[in-house]
């Protein structure tokens, strides 16, 4: 099966979904539920199972994992505690100072407890902008984090650079964790203890590289990490969250100031102006919004200068904090390489999508038959994304933003019953099932919806499906139920018969 296979019985399979009332579909779906006590589970599927209501309408929202972020000058180990703490090698390590990385936060665990781990090694001057660089880096860190660990090398001792930081951080309410790195042996621990003078507290002494004093460490780490992060999502019930996305010069600022009033971020010509997220409370539609404006996403991270690597690390906090993203791109410029690059880390963040067509007043004859051939062809991949086309500038259609914008989270916050969606699952195999692989076709025993935001998918199954089966279930979930504005996740659990 295709892509872009495209099946005739739309029609069919709403008056059939119809046709199924709600009892019939929860009987249906928890004797499909029974019957997986026939399959080798795991405690996690136990625990999904558990979670599954069958016929529950209500919305669960995972509170947000505490962030810790690390910081420290080049060289003294803060990716190698990275890839020790997460137990794999994710970080790159190396010996030249500033290897830059594409991510820079990672999901950890220790002991049961689960946290976002913020990596702020990934950019680093040369050696005349370096004290400057660090205090960005620490002061971004203290920003977006709920507790902080600050990599000293025990061996070198603190540096002015370092000095500089701990100014930062004894500023700061949130707890830090003084990391003395490099201590490879009980011999060398009084090394650690020189740090005492630097007034961040006890130094913990610690060899990244071959795991001494790192789970002490982390469990010190874990008393002081609250709960739920007070960072990475916004407080429940304060107004929803819209983070404005897009390349540098697309009419962000603009965007933001319109819809505010008045003259809020320093709108220029050139490109990059806007370096901080700035969060402002708005009107819109007669409700109150958060926007944050970040900073214009530039091409290859690891060429810009310094401010602007920190730029792009506070834009995938300020997405990671927000709830939908709307991407705005500029009308009467070709869509670019850049704009797909952001629009693929929205889809990676799970956050809603709102598309922002700016600069219409400026669209001619022939650069609109243009454009609209770039978006069948290149955002052929988000075409659930509500479209606005905009004038951030004259402010025209800004009112047709409120509605995108509610539609959006709305799908994003959707759960399907248990029982409707068995049903749906049902009459859709009925219909189209599994094709043949190797002269097995793979069975789907049970599906429920393990989350929202975004909505998130789980089916249990007797083997692998193709990945076109699958696109072509969430093509039909969004002809059923909408799911405007939202990405969807559809994901397996392969799972054996239990040996007799």
């Amino acid at each position: 099966m295709h892509e872009d296979d495209e099946y005739d019985d739309q029609d069919k399979l709403l008056e059939r979904l119809a046709g199924v009332d709600d009892e019939l579909a929860d009987i249906r779906a928890a004797a499909l539920r029974d019957s997986l006590n026939e399959y080798e589970l795991d405690d996690e599927d136990a625990e999904l199972l558990a979670g599954v209501v069958v016929g529950e309408d209500g919305i669960t929202y995972s509170p947000a994992l505490p962030v810790l972020a690390i910081v420290g000058r080049p060289n003294v180990g803060k990716s190698a505690l990275v890839n020790r703490i997460l137990g794999r090698r994710e970080a790159v390590v190396e010996d030249t100072p500033g290897v830059t990385r594409d991510r820079v936060t990672y999901k950890a665990e220790w002991n049961d407890r689960r946290f976002s781990l913020v990596d702020t090694g990934g950019w680093e001057p040369d050696a005349k902008g370096i004290d400057a660089s660090v205090a960005a880096q620490a002061e971004v860190a203290i920003d977006l984090s709920d507790a902080v660990l600050f990599v000293v090398d025990a061996k070198v001792g603190a540096t002015a650079t370092d000095e500089h930081v701990v100014k930062l951080l004894r500023k700061t309410k949130k707890p830090v964790f003084l990391v003395a790195n490099k201590i490879d042996d009980a011999r060398q621990e009084p090394e650690a203890a020189a740090l005492w003078n630097l007034g961040l507290g006890e130094p913990y002494p610690v060899s990244a590289i071959h795991g001494r004093g790192v789970a002490d460490l982390l469990d010190m780490v874990m008393k002081k990490l609250p709960e739920v992060s007070a960072v990475a999502k916004h407080e429940i019930g304060g107004p929803r969250r819209v983070a404005i996305l897009g390349r540098p010069n697309v009419g962000k600022s603009s965007l933001l100031n319109k819809a505010a009033g008045e003259e809020r971020v320093v709108v220029n010509e050139l490109a990059g102006t806007t370096r901080d997220p700035v969060d402002e409370i708005v009107e819109l539609g007669g409700k109150m919004w958060t926007l944050v404006d970040t900073a214009g996403i530039r091409r290859r991270v690891h060429l810009q200068q310094g401010a602007d690597f920190y730029a792009s690390l506070r834009t995938s906090a300020a997405l990671e904090k927000s709830e939908v993203a709307v991407v705005v791109l500029d009308v009467t410029q070709p869509i670019s390489v850049q704009d797909l690059n952001i629009i693929d880390l929205v889809l990676e963040s799970g956050r809603s999508l709102v598309l922002a067509y700016n600069k219409w007043d400026l669209l001619d004859d022939d650069r609109r038959k243009y454009l609209e051939r770039e978006i069948e062809q290149d955002l052929a991949h988000v075409a659930w994304a509500p479209r606005v086309n905009i004038s951030a500038r004259t402010g025209r259609h800004l009112d047709k933003l409120v509605p995108a914008l509610e539609q959006a989270l709305e799908s994003w916050d959707t759960r399907i019953p248990t029982g409707k969606f068995n049903a749906f699952i049902t009459e859709l195999v009925a219909e189209h099932p599994h094709p043949l692989r190797g002269g097995k076709q793979p069975r789907i025993l049970f599906g429920t919806q393990a989350a929202t935001r975004p909505p998130t998918f789980v089916l249990f199954t007797t083997g692998f499906l193709d990945p076109g089966y699958r696109r072509f279930i969430t093509r039909r979930l969004r002809e059923v139920w909408g799911f405007e504005g939202t990405p969807i996740n559809v994901n397996m659990r392969v799972r054996e018969r239990r040996q007799r």
